[in-house]
């Protein structure tokens, strides 16, 4: 019974805004690929869906710019884990230090990025998301830290069992 709309315009000539190589050059893409219907925002408690939150930098631009626009209320729907670890088989992930999974848990994050609710789908509920492969064939190591290969120049801390760079 929620209304779905569209509340943003995306410039599909911006890529990928994670993967800049600077903090500065991540906000300013934000800005440019993404534009607010205000009519579709003011007013309304918003029920935002987004893949994953790396660093923070997109999750929190987009929060601003949809308060700035009106929105009541925003809660924040992750369909992912915490990306707490980097990802070294097919994303380029940031380094350990700048994923905001792995230093802050959910309330801090809910606060930094200026959500009203953020709510995380869990490793067993991903892997019941997609049934067609079995989940002792998933990667999740940057969710858990548990990689299916050993990566050159990492190893494990003594104390924590953490993966750690060398």
């Amino acid at each position: 019974g929620i209304p779905f709309g569209f509340a943003f315009y995306k410039n599909s000539y911006i890529g990928r805004t994670f993967i800049k190589p600077t903090q500065k050059e991540r906000e300013s893409s934000v800005h440019l690929k993404l534009s607010v219907l205000d009519a579709v925002v003011k007013g309304k408690r918003i029920v935002l869906v987004d893949d994953s939150i790396v660093r923070g930098t997109t999750s929190g631009i987009i929060i601003n710019l949809l308060r700035k626009m009106g929105a009541r209320e925003i809660n924040l729907l992750i369909s992912s884990p915490p990306v707490c670890y980097p990802c070294f088989f097919g994303i380029d992930t940031a380094e350990r230090k700048q994923l905001i999974g792995a230093k802050y848990p959910v309330d801090k994050i809910r606060e930094i990025i200026g959500a009203d609710k953020l709510h995380y789908l869990s490793e067993e509920g991903l892997a019941k998301a997609i049934k067609e492969i079995p989940k002792e064939d998933m990667c999740m190591a940057c969710f858990n830290g548990r990689y299916p290969e050993a990566v050159p120049g990492w190893g494990l801390d003594k104390e924590t069992g953490e993966p750690v760079n060398e």
